[in-house]
């Protein structure tokens, strides 16, 4: 069950990640900790620091750095407009699975 649930969690990440970013910007840790603070979205540093460098590449998101007084400057993410059409495109899928899915635990599928 555990390795069901691993890959339920890498399936929607991207999904999870931009989601969070609508609420607005935010440097990776506090990011983490947006997600990790929804029960069932538990996400490590391992996970979300390579698809934020991703979708900075693909123009999801911009990235701006920031000087820390604890430490190296933080980098703040921010969905771009391409980003926020990703977004969109990928709530409508997950909103018809949802459904599917549901139809079919509720027995409609039978």
């Amino acid at each position: 069950m555990k390795s069901w649930v691993t890959q339920l969690r890498k399936g929607v990440v991207e999904l999870v990640v931009l989601a969070a970013l609508e609420q607005g910007e935010a440097y990776g840790y506090e990011l983490l900790q947006r997600i990790n603070g929804i029960d069932g979205l538990g996400m490590t540093e391992s996970t979300v620091y390579p698809l934020l460098a991703r979708l900075t590449r693909e123009k999801a998101l911009t990235v701006r750095a920031v000087p820390s007084s604890s430490g190296p400057p933080r980098r703040y993410y921010r969905l771009t407009s391409t980003g926020k059409h990703r977004l969109r495109e990928m709530t409508a899928h997950w909103k018809d699975v949802e459904v599917g899915v549901n139809q079919l635990l509720d027995g409609a599928g039978r």
